[in-house]
């Protein structure tokens, strides 16, 4: 595990958020090939990278004061200084209202521009995930015996008591240290699951579907996966012993799958070319 990778005078440059940026770049670049295959101008998606990478990084931010408010409240630079502490779903909601609204500047349907993102999305996500496992930002799972099981001392959030947790007989979170102690990768999971996820979507992408069909596949996808790495995660369980990120992957389930049935009704074919050109 590498948490800072290096200083540049008093500023530390995460691990995580180098590969965050990584995560950036790899979209902006799977977007572009997208751009020049529906005959768009490249200029589309740099705009859609920059302004959901400023909206998404905020709103991911922000949900994560808002799910541990007393934590920052008590070290309030540490809402802008801290190299951990960003939800994912925060960062996606952001960056499709950021990408609604470079959609409606640019004039080109936001069903086909989301059907571009999609892939990105699954590989951004995929990269994001390395960097929660090098940085150890607490996204790992619960104590685990098995082989590939292990343990995290240089996390940057800390390697003890107050974060290496597991469920007791009632679901909740309780303590789950002691010397030796090793735990499920769960950032090694999802790295596996999204790059699986954006293989499917980059093979898909070019057999016709309606627009939008792309995008609502990634929602099922996305959901199921981040619902099935949940019961390994350690994260409070908030309602009938799921967590908060597993009712929302739920309703990206029920989302996605209700707007793919209703836009096979549709039956309309993607139209070949758009009308910005390169």
């Amino acid at each position: 595990m590498i948490p800072v990778l290096f200083h540049i005078g008093p500023l530390a440059v995460y691990s995580y958020g180098m590969m965050m940026a990584l995560g950036f770049l790899a979209a902006d670049y799977v977007i572009t090939l997208e751009c020049r295959r529906r005959a768009i101008t490249t200029e589309y998606a740099s705009s859609i990278v920059v302004w959901s990478a400023i909206v998404g990084i905020a709103s991911s931010r922000i949900l994560d004061i808002i799910n541990n408010f007393p934590t920052y409240w008590a070290d309030p630079k540490s809402m802008v200084l801290s190299g951990s502490g960003f939800v994912w779903y925060g960062g996606l909601f952001g960056g499709i209202l950021a990408t609604y609204l470079v959609s409606r500047y640019y004039k080109i349907p936001f069903l086909r521009t989301a059907d571009m993102c999609a892939p990105a999305l699954a590989i951004g996500q995929a990269i994001g995930r390395i960097g929660c496992q090098l940085s150890g930002d607490g996204d790992w799972g619960l104590p685990s015996t098995l082989p590939w099981a292990m343990s995290y001392p240089r996390a940057i959030v800390g390697w003890n008591s107050q974060t290496v947790l597991k469920l007791d007989e009632h679901g909740q979170l309780v303590s789950g240290f002691f010397p030796g102690v090793r735990v499920h990768p769960a950032p090694i999971y999802e790295t596996l699951l999204y790059t699986g996820i954006f293989i499917v979507l980059w093979k898909l992408r070019t057999r016709g579907l309606v627009d939008g069909r792309l995008f609502y596949l990634y929602l099922i996808l996305a959901g199921a996966a981040r619902f099935l790495v949940e019961f390994i995660r350690v994260n409070p369980r908030i309602f009938a012993g799921l967590s908060e990120a597993q009712l929302i992957g739920i309703g990206m389930i029920i989302i996605g799958s209700a707007a793919w049935y209703w836009s096979g009704a549709r039956g309309e074919a993607a139209p070949a070319k758009d009308a910005l050109r390169a």
